[in-house]
């Protein structure tokens, strides 16, 4: 982790997507004298599961994923965090420990608010206290769906429902195809949906076989969307 200068919210390049998009210019302009810039180098953590928050975590660029290990050891990724979003801020009302260790994808960069002055914009700026409110709710309707997509659907339908919430979070029009502009590899997919590395492989397969999915490299390009939508939706 590399500690950068300050720079203003103003200016952020993801600030329309983020919580503090509605503060004014001078409001901005101190909250940048309040946060730290970390940039981080690909594999690196941000915060580490079991550790006690100190504060929310806003993302600038890159892609962050949220993973969380259970009892056995086994690694469950959450979510795949992007510019704008923020971390942390399930811990903002509480004194419970992190409950998943966030680690950039690539080399990206995150401020950093510290809880003590977070909680101050929250007292004196509702509209960042709904916004949190909001981004908490959608954290929990997330997690609702990815328990009961586990638990009422197979294999095949939840990486079909997968591809689709990528092309809605990553997707880019290129060549009248849909491409998911992430680089995952088959294992972190499988962790995504709760299964095992060569189950993923053999449905991927059947997928770009069906005419369903291309594959260049890493990156995925969804060539029939509607045969997608019938195996998401299929329970």
């Amino acid at each position: 982790m590399k500690h950068t200068s300050h720079s203003s919210c103003e200016t952020c390049s993801s600030k329309s997507k983020g919580i503090f998009c509605g503060l004014s210019i001078p409001e901005m302009e101190e909250l940048s004298v309040h946060k730290t810039i970390n940039s981080y180098k690909k594999g690196q953590s941000i915060f580490v599961q079991g550790n006690h928050p100190v504060g929310i975590y806003c993302v600038g660029n890159g892609n962050i994923k949220l993973t969380k290990a259970g009892v056995d050891g086994k690694e469950t990724i959450l979510k795949i965090a992007q510019g704008g979003d923020i971390l942390g801020h399930q811990n903002i009302f509480t004194n419970e420990s992190c409950s998943a260790t966030a680690m950039a994808m690539k080399d990206t960069f995150v401020c950093f608010i510290d809880k003590k002055y977070i909680l101050k914009i929250i007292e004196l700026h509702p509209p960042v206290a709904l916004k949190i409110i909001n981004q908490l709710s959608r954290d929990m309707r997330m997690a609702e769906n990815k328990l009961s997509s586990l638990h009422q659907k197979n294999v095949r339908e939840r990486l079909a429902e997968l591809i689709l919430s990528l092309k809605i979070s990553h997707g880019v029009k290129e060549s009248g195809l849909w491409k998911i502009d992430l680089k995952l590899s088959r294992e972190e997919m499988a962790k995504m949906i709760g299964t095992t590395h060569e189950t993923l492989i053999r449905f991927m397969t059947e997928f770009k076989e069906a005419g369903i999915l291309e594959q260049v490299g890493k990156m995925i390009f969804i060539k029939n969307e509607l045969e997608l939508l019938d195996w998401s939706n299929s329970n």
